[in-house]
């Protein structure tokens, strides 16, 4: 019986690196992330005594130098995802604007943009 894949949507970053990491494997895109996924879930769905370990650092009830160097490494890529996906809802402009602080990025033109916290915007350079 073969499973059905779902569409599903996948950050960018880890597309491309799935892509790069794939090709070094002779995996495609799909076939790197779902590797991913699979080796993330079983370590994830282990509770050994080093996987409590690693959750009582990650709850701050034990030391990160207690850590051997393999829960080290689960720590690290623990907190790493926790950023990421952080990040990746994070809408810094509307926090900004909310303490009423004004903004300066560039657009997809590449002009320098002002951001104002009333919800003008003004250009202050163009690109040329």
């Amino acid at each position: 019986m073969t499973v059905a894949d779902r569409v599903t949507r996948v950050a960018a970053d880890l597309a491309d690196s799935a892509a790069a990491e794939g090709a070094r494997q002779s995996r495609s895109a799909k076939q790197q992330l779902d590797h991913w996924a699979r080796v993330g879930r079983a370590v994830s769905s282990q509770h050994t005594a080093s996987r409590r370990r690693v959750e009582a650092a990650l709850g701050g009830d034990l030391n990160t130098t207690d850590l051997t160097v393999e829960e080290g490494v689960v720590f690290n890529a623990e907190i790493s995802a926790a950023i990421d996906e952080s990040l990746a809802d994070a809408h810094y402009g509307n926090l900004l604007a909310a303490q009423n602080i004004t903004t300066v990025a560039l657009d997809e033109l590449g002009n320098i943009v002002e951001h104002r916290p009333d919800g003008t915007v003004a250009v202050v350079e163009q690109h040329s």
